[in-house]
């Protein structure tokens, strides 16, 4: 039996990179800072860059909505692989996510991207409006 699971919360170091392989399936990349949970002799907190790889559906919705500082937790499996330039072979060690929770609110998505454009321009349907929230017992699961 093997187990490979990665879990992280952190910091995106730059926007996504959104690719389409020639099939047409999309894939986006990013960097994740994630701290460490301790200093270094120096009282210092230090992180680790993890680069992660999304496809399809998910790759799409994290170019949409994530941005450079965005914070995200990702779940998923880690890769390596070898690739080979002019520079020689040299091994990519990555995690393919297969959840990304956007861990931001709408709020800081509208600071960070300066623009109003569709996906900030949606109300959060669980404002704090003083209203009161139209469901009956009926509603509830329980």
């Amino acid at each position: 039996m093997s187990l490979n699971i990665a879990v992280l919360i952190g910091r995106l170091t730059a926007d996504p990179e959104l690719r389409y392989t020639s099939n047409g399936i999309a894939n986006c990349t990013f960097t994740l800072a994630v701290d460490r949970p301790f200093t270094n002799q120096q009282g210092e907190r230090e992180a680790d860059f993890i680069r992660i790889s999304t496809w399809r559906n998910l790759a799409e919705n994290c170019a949409n909505h994530l941005r450079k500082g965005s914070k995200a937790a990702v779940q998923g499996r880690i890769q390596t692989r070898t690739v080979e330039s002019e520079k020689g072979k040299r091994t990519v060690v990555e995690v393919v996510a297969e959840t990304v929770r956007f861990l931001d609110g709408a709020k800081r998505d509208e600071q960070t991207s300066g623009t109003n454009d569709n996906r900030n321009s949606q109300k959060d349907p669980f404002a704090d409006d003083g209203k009161p929230v139209g469901i009956s017992d009926e509603d509830l699961p329980f």
